[in-house]
Order: C-alpha cells, then structure tokens, then sequence
C-alpha cells in the first residue's frame, strides 16, 4: 500500500540540517532524496543509492531533471508535469508519475514530493520519495503493460493511484485497448495480490447460464446439474472478480448483480444458503454505459455502484510513440524459445502510420500474420497487410516531419510550444526531445 511521506523537520537551513534529515531518511525503506529550491540535488537515502545511484555518474549536486530525465530544463519546461513546481504553488505535497532514467534503463516512477518550510513559512527545500512503478515497462518486456507515452502514462498514473483502495474500478475505451491487462495490473497493485484473479467474461451469457456461472448451482438446479458447482464469485474469495463486457450482463441480471455488490452476499442457484462474498471488483467495458442508461438498457444504480474510479484507456492512435515499444513486445514473446524476429525501420514507419482501429488487439494480430511469411526472421513492409494502410491525419502530421521542416515550422508558427506540438499532432514532451535532436531546445 502506498504509504504518505513522513513530516520532516521544518527548518532546513545548511549542511548540518541536511546530514539530519538524510539520517531521519536512513529510516526509510524507500528511495528518498533531499532538493534544494533550485532542483540541485542535496543528499540522498542508502535506499535511493541502491536503486538510482550509479557508482560512474555522481549525483549530489547535480539537477534533478539531470539525473532523472537527462533534460537540460526543468521538467516543466520539457513538457512534463514538474512536481516541484506544483509543489511550490500548492506550498504542499505533490504527486506524479514519471520515466526515469535509471541503471537499468528508463523506467516508470511513481513520485512524491514535499516542501520543507522554514519559521518564516519560506520553502528552503523538498523531499522526494521516489517508487518503481512495476506494473507495467518502459522498455520491451515479455509480459504485462507496456508504454510510456503521455496517453498511456496517464491511464497508469490513475491505476496507480486507486489500485491500493478497495474502491471498484471501471475500465473503459475501445475493443482491444489492453483492459484485461490493466485489470490485472491493478489486482498485482493491491493489496490482494496474492488471491485469485478471477476473470467474468459478461459477453455471450444467457441470463441462466450468467447466474449460473457468477453464483454456481447446487445439484439438482436445473436438468445436466449432476453436482454442484461453486461459482465465479466464490472463486474469487480474497481476490479479485473481474466483470469483462459489463455493458452485456442481461438487464434481469442486473439487479441481481447490484445486490451481490451492495449486500456482500448471494445464493447459489437453486440453493437457500446464503454466503458472503469477498472479492474487489474491476469491470470493464467498450459500450457507453451512460446513453445505455437513457435508453433503459443498463441500470443507473448499477452504474454508479461500478464507476466509482473510472479509467479510460487510450485507444493505439493516440499512443503512435507506444507502437515500437508494443512492436518489440511481441516480437520478443513471440521469438521466445524459437527464431528471433525483428523489424526493419520502413515497416515499423507503416505501422506507425496505421490508423488501428482493433487497436492493440489488431497490431498483435498483424504481427502474428506477418511473421509467417518471413524466412529470415526480419518483418519488412512487403509483409504487412495493404488492407489498414489508411492513417489518420494526426498521425501522418505526427510521424512524417523530419529536422528541416521542423526548422521551417518552428520559424513560422505563432503560437507557444505547447500549441505547436497539439498543431503537430505530438506530446509537448516529443515535441521537445525533437527539438533537442536539432539543437533547436
């Protein structure tokens, strides 16, 4: 569970005061370090050595966004959301989820930050708790979420927020946006990571064979009931229960569903004992639920009983800077054990100007598919689809730029960063890097 920084002491003037919170610190199991307000590093715990410090790059005494992003501005100024800067207007914590470049390459961090004030109410330094956020990469990886994009990061700063709760979580967005999977990187979040993860998929079920399937049966219930059977709810005990394609529980069922969540109890059925459930409940959809409710198709008590912390998940057209790491994902479990498969740089360009409407479902079904008519184990253009080569404009502005034409639209363009990279189609984060690529930052 994500614990609150700790209240350091409140005067923070020199080196001496420093040496005592690093020592108040040690305590810490967490990574942790001391800023000053001009975002030079101070000190830093044994706990952020261990997992940040580099025994060929120092750290004290250097920026922060140095150390962690390798920009050459703060955060802010690069696009991110810079916690010392809110933390400064707020005059109180803040916190945010970054890419840090770490040891081991970049990856997700979970950031806090704290002002210390002075007997003046001055701010004379901060502390910084930093979490590996290990529910999903930044990198290629072999299993689970992958990304880093600010579409993407967004989704994994609320799932990172609500995971430890008990609250119920409503994943929404298109077919293939990868729910499961943030369903089950919340479960892995949680404090019920050790229980089952027990999956409902709500699509497809009569209303009989629902109630069945979510409460079990006794024997003799209904004719084929030759024993009897516990049900998903059941199995779920201690875990989590996760309802995929909410949208299509039958509206008979409905009610039954919005008691087990209210009550905490149910029967199977044809039974008369009642049992108590025990389970977080995750539920997913791709229906707009809310215009359901106005036609009478879902019930708004239900609704409101689901949608406590609702996340939407981006679909892959706004995560264009996610394709090559997804694209290197697949490759790479799809190699495991077997030839190795790569990707030449033209035809990760035409997948990156595919407009995706199965999202990441269809980028994996396209691999898949190009895969078997590679002899070499390189995938190229010739080998992908000509059937989805239709990019959205956003996507073909975003992808297709190169350093001159930056230069030309940097020179002509009016208005702030910010809005010449909404103009370009791309973060003001990418929007920087390129910048800083041509010596234009």
């Amino acid at each position: 569970m994500k614990t609150i920084l700790p209240a350091p002491p409140h005067s923070l003037p020199h080196s001496d005061q420093v040496q005592s919170l690093v020592s108040f610190l040690e305590y810490e199991p967490q990574p942790m370090i001391v800023l000053d307000p001009d975002y030079n590093i101070l000190a830093a715990n044994t706990a952020y050595q261990r997992q940040f410090g580099s025994a060929d790059k120092p750290f004290i005494g250097h920026k922060c966004y140095q150390i962690s992003h390798h920009y050459d501005v703060p955060c802010d100024q690069a696009g991110e959301n810079c916690p010392m800067k809110k933390a400064q207007e707020m005059r109180g914590p803040d916190r945010v989820l970054h890419i840090h470049h770490t040891p081991r390459g970049p990856e997700h961090v979970d950031v806090e930050l704290r002002p210390i004030l002075d007997e003046h109410g001055i701010i004379t330094a901060y502390v910084e708790r930093l979490t590996l956020v290990r529910s999903a990469s930044a990198r290629p990886s072999n299993e689970g979420l992958v990304g880093r994009s600010p579409a993407f990061n967004r989704a994994l700063s609320e799932l990172q927020r609500v995971a430890p709760s008990m609250l119920p979580v409503l994943l929404l967005g298109e077919s293939g946006t990868g729910k499961e999977l943030f369903a089950r990187a919340v479960h892995e979040t949680s404090e019920r990571a050790t229980g089952p993860f027990v999956v409902v998929d709500c699509s497809g079920l009569t209303e009989t064979l629902f109630e069945s399937e979510l409460f079990g049966h006794e024997k003799g219930a209904f004719t084929g009931a030759t024993m009897r059977k516990p049900g998903l709810v059941e199995t779920a005990q201690g875990g989590t229960l996760f309802l995929d394609e909410i949208g299509d529980v039958p509206l008979a069922m409905q009610v039954k569903l919005l008691r087990l969540i209210e009550s905490g109890t149910y029967r199977r059925v044809g039974g008369v004992e009642t049992l108590h459930a025990n389970f977080r409940l995750i539920a997913a959809t791709h229906k707009p639920l809310e215009k359901m409710m106005e036609k009478g198709e879902f019930r708004q008590d239900l609704y409101y009983r689901i949608s406590a912390f609702p996340i939407q998940l981006p679909p892959l057209r706004d995560r264009i800077e996610d394709i090559g790491l997804l694209v290197n994902s697949f490759l790479q479990r799809a190699g495991s054990g077997k030839r190795r498969l790569t990707i030449d740089a033209d035809a990760l360009t035409q997948l990156q100007r595919f407009s995706w409407p199965g999202n990441i479902r269809e980028l994996r079904n396209v691999l898949e598919r190009a895969s078997l008519f590679t002899d070499d184990g390189v995938i190229r253009s010739i080998h992908l689809p000509q059937v989805s080569v239709v990019a959205s404009a956003q996507v073909s502005t975003s992808t297709a730029f190169d350093g001159s034409s930056l230069v030309q639209e940097l020179a002509t363009f009016k208005g702030t960063r910010a809005e010449l990279a909404k103009h370009l189609g791309i973060s003001e984060r990418t929007l920087y890097r390129r910048l800083k690529e041509q010596g234009l930052a």
